[in-house]
C-alpha cells in the first residue's frame, strides 16, 4: 500500500527528546516500512526514515523559537506548513491514503483529491477557531488515541481507537529496586502535568523525586515561582530534558513513576513507557488514565492527591514483571501496526471514503447529505463531557496551537479558571489547591 504520513514540523521524526506524536509516526513509518508498505515521510529536516523522505523547514520548528516569537503575524510557520500541504496534495494520486498527524492545517485540502486521508487527533483541547474548522470537517475520518478522547469530541467521524505502541525491543525492564530508590517524573514541567504534585508526594513519604522534562517558554514562571524553591539537589532534583537511552535508564531504576496530570489526557505515552520498563505508574484520575493503567496491575489511579500518596507507599506491592508482561499484551508497536492498517484497508477500499465524499460536495447549506459518526466503543473510565473551548493561551513552542480548552469541569475547576490562571501559573496552582489540600 502507498502511504504518506504527514508530521508536525515542530520536531524532528524520531524526536531527539520530547516529541510524542514525531516518535509515534516513526514508530508507524518504520513498522509500515518494514512490512513492505511503500511509505513517503513529511517531516521536519534532519529527520531519519527509511521511507521516502521530503524534508521541510531548514531545522525543527522548535528550534526556530526565537524567529518564530519574533514573527507576530505567524508567517514563519504559516507558510513552511502550507508548502508542504501543497506539495503533499498536488500528488496526492500517487498515495493509497494519507495519514495526517500534524493536525487541523491538512484538513482544508482533504476534499480536494480523491485519495482519502484520516487524520490521528493527537491532542486534547484546542481554541475555538480550530475547533470550528474541525467541526466544518467532521465528516472526514478520524483516529482517537483513546475513547476518552472520543467523548471530549463528540460528532467527528471516528473510524477507530487506536492507542500508542512502542518499540518494546527498546526498554529493558529492571524486576528489582536499585538503590537509592527514588520516584520519577517525567513530563513537561507545566501545571497541568502536575510536577508540583509529585513534589507534594515525594515530601509526604519522605522518598526522593527526580524530575525529568522540559520547560516550554509559557511555564517558565510557573518553574521559578511554584518548583524551583523545592528543587535541592537532594531531594528533589531536576536534570532536564532527555534522549531515549537516557529515559530508559531514568524510568527502569524508579520504584514509581508519577503521573499526577491535571487535564484530560488524551494518551500519555509516558505511562506505556514507564511500564515497559517494568516501573508501575502512579496517577491522578483525568483523562484517558483509566484506560491505559490497568489500576492494581500496572499501576494505581487515585482520585484524590491523599489517595495517591497512600497508593505509591505501596508501591512494593507491584510485581514488575507482570508490569512488563502489561505493557507487552497492550501497548506493543507490532499491535499498533496492526491496527493501522486494518484502518487504511478500510479506508483504501471505499470504507469511510465514500463517507467523506458524500458529505463534503453537500455540507455547506445542505445538513440533509450529512452521515451521523460512527458509533463510539465503550469506555471503561470516567466519564466525560463534551467541552466548551476557549480561545486564551494558543501558542506553545512545541506546537502550532496549544492545547487550550478543558470539560466543563477539570478536577473540580472550570475550563475557563484554570486558563485563566494559567496567565499566572502562581494564581492557577493554588486555584487547585483546594482540591487536592493545600
Amino acid at each position: 500500500m502507498r502511504i504518506a504520513q504527514i508530521a508536525p514540523l515542530w520536531e524532528l521524526v524520531p524526536p531527539k527528546a520530547y516529541g510524542g506524536t514525531e516518535l509515534v509516526a516513526h514508530l508507524l513509518t518504520e513498522g509500515l516500512v518494514a512490512r513492505g508498505h511503500e511509505v513517503t515521510l513529511f517531516a521536519a529536516a534532519g529527520s531519519q526514515t527509511s521511507a521516502r523522505f521530503h524534508p521541510y523547514a531548514s531545522k525543527p520548528l522548535r528550534e526556530l523559537e526565537e524567529a518564530v516569537q519574533k514573527d507576530k503575524t505567524h508567517c514563519t510557520v504559516m507558510s513552511t506548513e502550507l508548502k508542504m500541504l501543497e506539495d503533499i496534495f498536488q500528488q496526492a494520486e500517487q498515495f493509497d491514503v494519507i495519514h495526517n498527524h500534524m493536525g487541523f492545517q491538512a484538513l482544508a485540502f482533504a476534499d480536494f483529491v480523491e485519495t482519502p486521508m484520516v487524520t490521528t487527533l493527537h491532542n486534547a483541547l484546542i481554541p475555538q477557531p480550530v475547533h470550528d474548522l474541525f467541526m466544518r470537517n467532521a465528516h472526514l475520518p478520524y483516529i482517537s488515541i483513546s475513547n476518552y478522547q472520543q467523548k471530549l469530541w463528540p460528532g467527528l467521524n471516528y473510524v477507530d481507537t487506536i492507542y500508542h505502541g512502542i518499540d518494546l525491543t527498546g526498554f529493558d525492564p529492571c524486576f528489582t529496586h536499585s538503590e537509592p530508590e527514588y520516584l520519577a517524573f517525567l513530563g513537561r514541567l507545566s501545571p497541568e502535568k502536575g510536577p508540583q504534585h509529585a513534589i507534594r508526594v515525594a515530601k509526604a513519604l519522605g522518598k526522593k523525586l527526580i524530575l525529568a522534562g522540559k520547560i516550554d517558554r509559557v511555564d517558565r514562571l510557573f518553574y521559578e515561582q511554584e518548583l524551583a524553591h523545592h528543587i535541592d539537589g537532594d531531594q528533589i532534583s531536576y536534570i532536564g530534558e532527555l534522549d531515549h537511552q537516557a529515559k530508559v535508564a531514568f524510568l527502569r531504576k524508579a520504584v514509581a513513576c508519577l503521573f499526577p496530570v491535571e487535564w484530560p489526557e488524551p494518551f500519555g505515552l509516558v505511562m506505556i513507557e514507564a511500564m515497559a520498563c517494568g516501573t508501575p505508574v502512579f496517577a491522578l484520575r483525568d483523562g484517558s488514565v483509566p484506560e491505559v493503567i490497568d489500576h492494581g496491575l500496572s499501576g494505581y489511579v487515585a482520585d484524590s492527591l491523599d489517595e495517591l500518596i497512600q497508593g505509591v507507599g505501596n508501591y512494593l506491592d507491584f510485581d514488575r514483571r507482570l508490569v512488563r508482561k502489561i505493557a507487552e499484551d497492550r501497548f506493543s508497536v507490532a499491535r499498533m501496526i496492526d491496527d493501522h492498517e486494518r484502518v487504511y484497508e478500510r479506508l483504501a477500499g471505499g470504507g469511510g471514503r465514500s463517507l467523506s465524499l458524500t458529505v463534503s460536495r453537500k455540507r455547506i447549506g445542505a445538513s440533509s447529505g450529512k452521515q451521523p459518526p460512527l458509533p463510539l466503543t465503550p469506555y471503561r473510565g470516567g466519564e466525560a463531557k463534551p467541552l466548551p473551548v476557549t480561545t486564551d493561551r494558543t501558542s506553545r513552542s512545541d506546537d502550532s496551537i496549544w492545547l487550550a480548552a478543558g470539560p466543563p469541569t477539570i478536577n473540580g475547576f472550570s475550563a475557563d479558571s484554570i486558563l485563566e490562571g494559567s496567565k499566572s501559573p502562581a494564581i492557577q496552582h493554588r486555584q487547585r489547591q483546594d482540591r487536592l489540600g493545600s
